[in-house]
């Protein structure tokens, strides 16, 4: 961590603190549960589906489009989010960075 001398505040970024703290990662994972969530939800209302629908179009459960919607539900597959972006008319696209 470096300090500014004539100020006294860190230099430290919000990313380095998180990572000394231990959280970056699942912060950003949340952060990226969110976002996703967030999509599909827009891309519902521009549709007009309701959860029960989408849970139908994707051939699950309403308690699993919920947790799949819940950025802080950790147990979301690949699978799901795959068929999710299916019924939504939109591919899932991952990649390494």
């Amino acid at each position: 961590m470096t300090t500014n001398k004539n100020s006294n505040v860190s230099e430290e970024t919000f990313d380095e603190f998180l990572a000394g703290q231990g959280m970056l990662e699942a912060c950003e994972d949340h952060a990226i549960k969110e976002i996703i969530a967030a999509q599909l939800i827009e891309a519902m209302q521009a549709q007009g589906l309701t959860k029960t629908v989408m849970a139908e179009r994707m051939k699950t459960s309403r308690r699993q489009l919920d947790r799949l919607l819940d950025p802080a539900s950790s147990s979301v597959t690949l699978d799901t989010l795959r068929r999710a972006a299916m019924a939504v008319g939109r591919t899932l696209r991952v990649e390494l960075a």
